[in-house]
């Protein structure tokens, strides 16, 4: 291709033809997809019914759920979709959409997980001060600046894209891969490589420092408690540290270039399924909340049947007989 005007669309080269297995594979990714939408949603749900659950640590989480959410609708659909092309193209505006809400993704699961770190350390290191410093306001503040901060780091590391002109239209990975994007300039210039640089430092260094700190004095802290108090720390603050780790697997995964293909799309398999999962079964309250709330409806089907049952019942509604005086 000559210029950006005569580039229209990209070809993402790596679905290769898969033939009649495509079929399969739609399944199995459209399983997984509604899989992780159903699970988040749940998790969001009962957050949002039990009024228990109406505290920061969990507004928090609802949020990761939202996150979690969407990025897979940005990856999921366009894989479905491209199960049932000959061509695989994906036209400019799709791509640098699909680029947009993947980065921003990336960039507020680590600010979230930032947050919700922050909140564990003023919850176990200066629970008097909690009620006040993570009040319900201020948590909608929080996240709110989650998804601007996320969404700004987007623009500002990889807006220089849009302007770009392309002398090639062909991606070998699954989804807009904004590297080899890139690639298929015309002319690269140092901004590629400062770009990189400026994203991987506001969204994942800064957040990850912000989180190892959090858990540093958290750890300090818990040294010099009870065994009871050790236990309720280790057990709310795991699924996040398991969060974070397995972010920064996929993170290597996505680094390097001989795996990227197979491996890049990591983070948009496992995490959205481990976030419901990992919080779900570990948070007692959670898990309490599930319990209820099935066993609840369970018991109102059960009695809206039998209230159904007596009320069709003839026997109750008959008038009594009353015998003739004589």
């Amino acid at each position: 291709m000559g210029n950006s005007s005569e580039t229209v669309s990209f070809v993402l080269a790596a679905y290769g033809n898969v033939g009649a297995l495509k079929y399969m594979y739609f399944s199995i990714i459209l399983f997984w997809y509604v899989s992780i939408c159903v699970a988040n949603t749940v998790l969001i749900v009962v957050i949002h019914v039990d009024r228990r659950l109406h505290e920061p640590m969990y507004i928090l989480l609802s949020n990761l759920c939202v996150n979690e959410i969407n990025g897979s609708t940005s990856m999921y659909p366009l894989l479905l979709s491209q199960m049932f092309s000959d061509s695989h193209e994906v036209t400019l505006p799709w791509c640098f959409l699909q680029m947009c809400c993947m980065y921003t993704t990336a960039s507020a699961e680590f600010c979230s997980l930032a947050a919700m770190a922050y909140d564990r350390y003023i919850s176990i290191c200066h629970p008097l001060r909690y009620n006040i410093t993570m009040n319900t306001e201020r948590v909608f503040m929080l996240i709110l600046l989650v998804w601007v901060y996320s969404f700004l780091i987007f623009i500002f590391s990889f807006s220089f894209i849009f302007s770009l002109k392309f002398c090639g239209n062909v991606v070998n990975n699954v989804y807009c891969d904004h590297k080899l994007i890139i690639r298929l300039s015309c002319s690269v210039s140092i901004h590629s490589f400062i770009s990189d640089i400026f994203f991987l430092l506001l969204s994942i260094f800064i957040p990850f420092s912000l989180i190892s700190v959090s858990y540093m004095k958290i750890l300090a802290v818990c040294r010099k408690t009870s065994t009871e108090n050790k236990q309720k720390a280790v057990t709310t603050c795991t699924p996040q540290i398991v969060s974070v780790s397995n972010l920064f697997v996929g993170c290597i995964f996505h680094a390097i270039d001989s795996i990227r293909i197979i491996l890049s799309i990591y983070l948009l398999i496992c995490q959205p399924m481990l976030t419901p999962f990992m919080y779900g079964f570990n948070l007692p309250k959670i898990r309490q909340s599930c319990t209820m709330l099935v066993f609840k409806r369970k018991s109102i089907s059960l009695f809206g049947k039998r209230l159904k049952s007596i009320s069709l019942d003839p026997v109750l509604f008959c008038p009594p007989t009353s015998s003739s005086s004589t």
